[in-house]
């Protein structure tokens, strides 16, 4: 299981990916999900990937090393991309390419999962920002304003924090600080999520990463915002009134062993 959020705002873009794999509960690693493509003042692209590993990692090969035209043999790498679009039509055929070559014989296993997701964000000099969520079929979807963030793998315990707090109009230190409490969430509820962190910031125009960090176990800033959103969300808890429905119920006082006998 993993964990991958975008959040794509007026002041630019954050991905983060967490970086566990796990076969069962004595065979966990660490691998890295997010890969950045970055030539400074042509493109600056991230892509997280959730999913079979085997398959992911196969798909980032194909993205360096040229995914073949079936048409005219030709090879195409993701840094040739022209646009953004061109570049999540690249990797939907990257995908394709890998299930048509290894799909048939992971699928007469019954233990072997093809399932995979992207996400894919970044610039790409004449064009504008964007980030793309790339589904198993090659298929794709684009980040709107009206729902300026998108998640890959385990995602349901992230999203509410993403759902009530971001929106397009955020500065994107608070996109950061914002997805680091989405992760947060997910791994506080999922062990098949856990540090490190990869983080990558790009803001407009610049064409270049503003942030490419990884937050390792320990790191003072992670552990500080973990400690402050727990206190935050017990403050919030007692501050809010209780249900009125319940007047007449009085607290339960255990009975003493005297009064059992």
């Amino acid at each position: 299981m993993t964990y991958c959020c975008g959040v794509l705002v007026r002041d630019g873009l954050v991905l983060i990916a967490d970086t566990r794999t796990n076969a069962g509960l004595d065979n966990i690693s660490t691998f890295r999900k997010l890969q950045i493509f970055e030539e400074p003042g042509r493109h600056v692209i991230g892509i997280a990937s959730a999913g079979n590993l085997s398959v992911t990692q196969s798909v980032i090969s194909l993205l360096n090393e040229g995914v073949e035209d079936a048409e005219t043999g030709e090879r195409h790498q993701l840094r040739e991309a022209r646009t953004m679009f061109q570049a999540a039509q690249l990797v939907g055929r990257a995908i394709r390419q890998v299930h048509h070559m290894n799909g048939l014989v992971m699928e007469q296993s019954s233990t072997i999962n093809f399932e995979v997701s992207f996400l894919l964000g970044g610039q790409i000099a004449g064009g504008p920002m964007r980030l793309y969520m790339i589904y198993s079929a090659g298929n794709f979807i684009e980040c709107t304003q009206d729902t300026p963030f998108l998640q890959i793998g385990e995602h349901k315990y992230g999203k509410p924090v993403l759902d009530r707090a971001v929106t397009y109009e955020m500065e994107i230190a608070d996109a950061l600080k914002t997805s680091l409490i989405s992760m947060d969430s997910t791994m506080r509820s999922n062990l098949g999520v856990g540090l490190p962190i990869d983080v990558l910031v790009v803001c407009p125009d610049k064409l270049q990463a503003e942030l490419k960090y990884r937050i390792e176990p320990g790191e003072p800033y992670f552990h500080d915002l973990r400690e402050r959103w727990s206190a935050a969300l017990r403050a919030a808890h007692s501050s809010i009134p209780r249900p009125p429905y319940l007047k007449a119920v009085q607290t339960y006082v255990p009975p003493k062993p005297d009064d059992e006998a």
